[in-house]
């Protein structure tokens, strides 16, 4: 890659936006909700955490799946920049996940928006229907 072009800003989504099976997503949301569902230690010594956290914008919230480092920047009200995130599919729901190329940063501002709780990305269930050629 030239060292002489310029770094490409990022471009920020809002959930609303999301669709299952995407990836490439870098939002700016809020953490609402955050409940640890795994905590284990592995028999060499280290830790597992995994937390599904409800995050989100002014157009609606998702599940995000924060894992092990992660869990410990999602702190209730705080604001989050999430950096190639992924839509993963969880029994026929959405999950947003920031798996080892993506990047969760804590916000330096405070959110200037309240989330829209009532559209919850992560409640709408989808189903794999197979198209048949006619």
């Amino acid at each position: 890659m030239d060292e002489d072009q310029p770094k490409r800003q990022p471009v920020f989504v809002k959930v609303d936006t999301l669709r299952p099976g995407t990836n490439g997503h870098n939002l700016v949301v809020k953490v609402i909700d955050c409940k640890v569902v795994v905590s284990r230690t592995r028999p060499d010594g280290s830790s597992v955490r995994i937390a599904e956290c409800t995050v989100g914008d002014d157009t609606g919230v998702v599940t995000l799946t924060a894992r092990n480092q992660q869990v410990d920047m999602m702190i209730l009200g705080k604001l989050v920049y999430l950096r190639n995130a992924k839509i993963d599919m969880f029994k026929g729901s959405m999950r947003l996940a920031v798996d080892k190329w993506g990047l969760v940063q804590e916000a330096d501002q405070e959110a200037d928006f309240t989330p829209k709780t009532d559209f919850d990305l992560s409640a709408v269930e989808y189903e794999l229907v197979p198209v048949t050629d006619e």
